[in-house]
């Protein structure tokens, strides 16, 4: 995917971004700057695009969760186990 480009974005977010560099126009801000301020806002806002996809997807936390409180009574037996 090119640098820039937007495909990871759902409609909610474009909408948003959208909204917020009218405000800015409306402010005297460049069309240009607008926009680059507006993605930068929801990038913060929502930590960036929410569309899934790619090699990064995640565990779901429910599973990461249940994994760690696994390998957790793991290593208390073990230590139990050890010193008696």
């Amino acid at each position: 995917m090119p640098q820039g480009s937007k495909a990871k974005y759902t409609d909610k977010q474009e909408r948003k971004a959208e909204h917020i560099a009218e405000g800015y126009m409306d402010k005297g801000v460049s069309h240009k700057e607008a926009e680059a301020r507006a993605w930068a806002t929801v990038n913060k806002q929502d930590g960036g695009g929410n569309r899934k996809g790619g090699g990064g997807q995640a565990k779901p936390s429910s599973a990461k969760s249940s994994s760690r409180s696994e390998a957790a009574k793991k290593g208390w037996e073990t230590r139990r186990k050890r010193h008696g």
